[in-house]
């Protein structure tokens, strides 16, 4: 898509299947639109624009940005719960050996996983419904002395 008067635009001067790819990386790679931006030498608000405006752009963004977001879930559960993992290390005699150690579960993951999955239950803010019934109470014969 050239502009009136034949110059290219900016899209036709930067973008190509590699570029987008490039996109989507950077985004799986956990960087920000602004940062996109940056990268490609645009302003973000033409980067906003081009996200409109062409499809194969706002797909790529989406699709990187989606395999970012679950390697963060996958992480945190991961913490949250705790796991093993192996770790090479040197003996006193200098055999490399490989061990097994826990993580034990992060409460902080934890807790936060815990408020963004069930939030009814696990919020800091508890709302209780209450319902008043209408009830007469009689005192019958107190004078109120003891």
């Amino acid at each position: 898509m050239t502009k009136k008067g034949g110059r290219p635009s900016k899209w036709d001067e930067i973008m190509d299947d590699s570029k987008l790819t490039l996109v989507e990386g950077w985004k799986r790679d956990g960087l920000s639109d602004k940062q996109v931006a940056e990268n490609l030498g645009v302003s973000y608000t033409v980067l906003k624009e081009w996200k409109k405006k062409y499809p194969s752009f706002a797909t790529a963004i989406k699709k990187g940005k989606e395999v970012s977001d679950y390697e963060l879930e996958n992480a945190l559960h991961k913490r949250a719960r705790g796991y093993y993992y192996t770790e090479q290390t040197i003996t006193n005699a200098g055999e490399v050996v490989e061990i097994t150690k826990y993580e034990h579960p992060n409460p902080t993951s934890l807790i936060f996983a815990l408020k963004n999955r069930i939030p009814k239950k696990y919020r800091d803010k508890q709302e209780i419904e209450q319902t008043n019934k209408n009830i007469d109470i009689t005192l019958g014969d107190y004078d109120g002395e003891d």
